[in-house]
């Protein structure tokens, strides 16, 4: 019988020789029931007396996304609900489903949250909110 020389890392320098597996796949791949969660890109910029804060969510619809500002922290949430599959597609891989969103930023500066104003067009949602500067000029 031949003696085996014993290599600590045989695995993973085999591993690393046939290419390393998507590890950002495994969850959807091994547990296909479970919604990805998904951290959308988000701008914020200043405009006039206002922050602006642009949110990529696609495939959402308006009446599922929660928008709320309180103590100057934006906070976003949505989710997408699966659409029934038909087994009629014959899908070689069905990736699209149920998602869920959320994103949370610190504002720049002080803002008036409950004056917050939202548009969603094309995937994209838009949150106007004045900043706290300007109510304090007024009064």
């Amino acid at each position: 019988m031949a003696l085996i020389p014993w290599k600590p890392f045989g695995d993973l320098e085999k591993w690393l020789g046939e290419g390393i597996p998507d590890i950002w796949e495994w969850p959807e791949i091994r547990f296909p029931k479970l919604p990805s969660v998904r951290v959308p890109r988000m701008d914020i910029y200043e405009k006039g007396n206002n922050v602006v804060a642009e949110v990529e969510l696609p495939g959402v619809k308006a009446e599922d996304i929660s928008v709320e500002v309180k103590d100057n922290v934006l906070d976003i949430e949505a989710r997408s609900e699966e659409e029934k599959e038909e087994k009629k597609k014959g899908y070689y891989r069905k990736e699209s489903g149920e998602r869920y969103f959320r994103r949370q930023a610190t504002l720049p500066t002080d803002v008036i949250g409950d004056m917050a104003e939202a548009e969603y067009a094309d995937g994209v949602l838009s949150v106007t909110i004045p900043k706290a500067k300007l109510k304090a000029a007024k009064e």
